[in-house]
């Protein structure tokens, strides 16, 4: 697979300490720019606006006063100018969407993380603020909730109890700043969307086509890996999970190779992972080793459906062979396939005007090159299967090993076990890498265009063969490659003919 964009949301229950936290130099070792899109007013407000109506909602748990943003930059992007840079990004989320923000530019202290943390308002600020006046005295309760009568915040000595207040006549006793708080900020929906308009920002400055980042997508036929954050308690755990998911990644690609359509693919792993892990978590409730098993049987499922696919291929190749060889197709059809001609009950006798000669698409140009790269994918696909046939060739002599005096034996027959197995992993980590050098980021990606550009490459061959028959010319491109070939040979020639006349006077020379 390519490499994926990074973007994360956190809510903040403290936006005033946040900002402070990752806008100032004394807290941050590598801190390269600070961007606001409005004062610091703004926050302190926002934030008083939030808890007040958090109080009055009686919703327990903790308020939430802002949303950040932590968007994973490229390291290529320590060349551009920090201040250009990040306000560059903060004010593309700010014109998509209408909020304040406040971005902060850094690097983690090894310098191998360059991010963006991006804080943004889930409201805005009215164009005229609301503003009510007490026209009377009114009394409050510990909750901040009206009350009709003093005698209601009194305590028995009777004082007025702690926490309860009041707003005498003529003093403000609401007044309102900011709109209701979007929702579509909680949404998945929306994330996803962040992730896409910044991955596409991002993909703008990336001078390398094979840098680019592409957004992983929910409910694809891969697993998303996990980040490790700096001092992660659970990192060895996410370590394990994420090498898990590769080697489900790792078959992914191989049932791609081999044939394997997507809605398969998708349905191995909605049955043997998704409900697999729901039913689980409901029985057991969560288990480190639960998911590693779950992805074992998955990927034992996908690859037993690799072989299936395989074997069905290979019978239907020689049923093909047999058929041919057989003669069963009426010659009748076969010239008509072969020649690609129109029976002549058919054919118009009018004079027609010569008509155009086909024009290859840019997927179909690109096809001998994609053949290529498709043909060292099937080829490493099934030098991989040879592998995995000595695997399982080796794991059953060593269950058939019995007895205590077999030790030797039994660990000679482990350690080819391991080998095998670290040369699978090397030869399917190598998969993904075939097409990265031509561009793409993942085997998917490259078989979605390796499929349309098969297509159109076949859809213009037969076009130009039918061209060729009705005007009798060769294509244009073709001629020039004949005439460049001509050129060629007779450039040779003329050099053979130079080096035969330069040895004759040599060796008349030596005479």
């Amino acid at each position: 697979m390519g490499r994926n964009s990074f973007i994360q949301m956190t809510k903040l229950s403290n936006v005033k300490g946040r900002i402070t936290y990752i806008s100032s130099h004394a807290k941050q070792e590598n801190l390269y720019a600070v961007y606001e899109t409005t004062e610091r007013k703004f926050w302190r407000e926002l934030a008083k606006c939030n808890q007040e109506e958090f109080k009055k909602s009686g919703t327990e748990g903790k308020c939430i006063e802002a949303r950040e943003l932590i968007i994973a930059l490229p390291e290529s992007f320590t060349e551009f100018q920090p201040d250009r840079l990040l306000q560059l990004f903060t004010n593309h989320f700010k014109q998509n969407y209408g909020t304040e923000c406040i971005a902060a530019l850094h690097h983690n202290k090894r310098k191998t993380n360059y991010h963006i943390h991006l804080i943004f308002a889930e409201r805005k600020l009215l164009d005229e603020p609301i503003i009510k006046i007490a026209s009377r005295n009114m009394f409050y309760d510990e909750n901040g909730k009206h009350v009709r009568t003093k005698k209601e915040i009194l305590g028995e000595d009777g004082e007025i109890r702690e926490g309860c207040s009041i707003v005498k006549k003529g003093e403000v006793y609401e007044k309102k700043l900011f709109t209701v708080k979007e929702e579509r900020f909680k949404s998945n929906s929306f994330l996803d969307e962040v992730k896409h308009s910044y991955t596409d920002l991002i993909n703008i400055y990336v001078q390398d086509e094979k840098q680019k980042l592409q957004v992983f997508e929910r409910g694809g036929v891969y697993l998303a890996t996990k980040k490790i954050g700096k001092n992660n308690p659970k990192a060895y755990e996410i370590e394990v999970d994420n090498r898990k998911r590769q080697e489900w990644n790792r078959a992914v690609d191989m049932a791609l190779i081999s044939g394997v359509s997507e809605p398969q693919i998708l349905e191995v792993k909605r049955k043997q992972i998704t409900e697999s892990i729901k039913k689980s978590i409901a029985s057991h409730g969560n288990s480190p080793g639960l998911f590693g098993r779950v992805i074992a049987v998955a990927v034992e499922t996908l690859e037993f459906l690799i072989e299936s696919v395989l074997f069905k291929k290979s019978r239907e190749v020689s049923e093909q062979i047999n058929v041919a060889q057989a003669g069963t197709t009426e010659p009748e059809q076969t010239e008509r396939i072969a020649e690609n001609i129109v029976p002549e009950s058919v054919k118009i006798k009018e004079e027609k005007a010569e008509p155009k000669q086909p024009e290859m698409t840019r997927l179909a140009s690109k096809y001998p090159k994609f053949f290529k790269v498709k043909k060292e994918l099937d080829e490493q696909n099934t030098a991989i299967q040879q592998k995995q046939k000595q695997l399982s060739a080796k794991k059953k002599e060593l269950s058939e090993v019995k007895g205590w005096f077999k030790g030797r034996k039994k660990k000679a027959l482990q350690e080819e076990i391991d080998e095998l197995t670290s040369q699978i992993r090397n030869m399917k980590d190598y998969l993904p890498r075939i097409v990265q050098k031509i561009g793409y980021r993942s085997v998917q990606e490259f078989l979605k265009d390796f499929k349309v550009s098969q297509t159109e490459y076949s859809e213009y061959r037969t076009a130009i063969e039918k061209w060729k028959k009705e005007t009798g010319k060769e294509p244009l491109a073709h001629s020039i490659r004949a005439k460049l070939a001509e050129k060629k040979q007779e450039i040779q020639n003329e050099q053979k003919n130079k080096q035969h006349t330069r040895k004759q006077n040599k060796d008349r020379g030596a005479r």
